[in-house]
């Protein structure tokens, strides 16, 4: 995305005649998709599944990343994906702009989320990431973020991969907003790199800012607004990574959301 990337608001006041026939088609196609996760789990997140593998990937990481993507197209989107994620022990770092944001890094990659503790009561999609190994954060506990950090490094030191939102919550998607330093000392402490992602929902590199939780919004009503609504990218950018080389991580978050932010376009 270009330094030129303009915000596409849609209008609220323009009806939207092809909203019930989206409806007709995803709702069949989303209610099918949601039955089979129950026993897709169960059998990949077995210690039987745990013996399969799909062209070198193990089986429990393809079939997250092959339901996740599948999940987002449900909704009328199509993914693309700009740039490589490393391999190996990395701290993934992303804006955070809707409650998909975790299902569509999982698409491309498999990776344990640092999240806040509201997602894992939510409908299905916690129950979902709570199978892929999300870590829960509660923010403004120190004592939950101690804990946090201690699970991920040792998540980090044998070699997998992480990702976090360090907004802390979902913004208004026309933005990114403070990276919060401290959940930076994972990669700290862990001596691993960091790959800023940056995550766009719209059209020809364009945020839709109707994809965002609106003003008060519950999760639901986002949940069938954005479902009911036109075809849009989901954009996955992974950005330039840097190695942890004595900076501290107040420097480690600066520098990640000014990449975000430049291939968003917001600054």
């Amino acid at each position: 995305m270009s330094a030129s990337t303009q915000i596409s608001i849609t209008s609220a006041s323009k009806r939207d005649w092809l909203r019930p026939l989206r409806y007709l088609v995803r709702v069949p196609l989303l209610a099918v998709h949601i039955l089979i996760a129950p026993p897709l789990a169960i059998f990949v997140f077995s210690p039987l599944g745990a013996k399969f593998s799909v062209n070198g990937e193990r089986l429990d990481h393809w079939a997250t990343r092959w339901w996740s993507g599948a999940l987002i197209r449900r909704f009328g989107f199509r993914i693309r994906r700009i740039g490589e994620p490393l391999p190996g022990a990395t701290l993934f770092v992303a804006n955070h702009v809707s409650w998909m944001d975790i299902e569509l890094m999982h698409s491309q990659r498999m990776m344990s989320f640092v999240a806040k503790s509201e997602i894992a009561r939510w409908p299905f999609v916690g129950w979902l990431a709570t199978r892929a190994g999300t870590i829960y954060h509660q923010r403004g506990s120190t004592h939950s973020l101690a804990s946090v950090t201690e699970s991920v490094v040792a998540h980090l030191d044998v070699g997998g991969s992480a990702g976090v939102f360090p907004e802390g919550g979902t913004g208004p998607g026309n933005t990114v907003r403070t990276f919060h330093a401290r959940i930076f000392q994972v990669a700290v402490d862990a001596r691993t790199p960091v790959q800023p992602v940056a995550l766009c929902y719209g059209k020809n590199g364009k945020m839709d800012l109707s994809v965002p939780f609106g003003a008060k919004e519950s999760f639901f009503g986002n949940f069938l607004r954005v479902l009911g609504g036109p075809s849009l990218d989901a954009e996955v950018h992974f950005l330039e990574p840097f190695a942890i080389d004595g900076e501290g991580r107040r420097e480690i978050a600066e520098t990640a959301r000014a990449r975000i932010a430049a291939a968003l376009g917001f600054e």
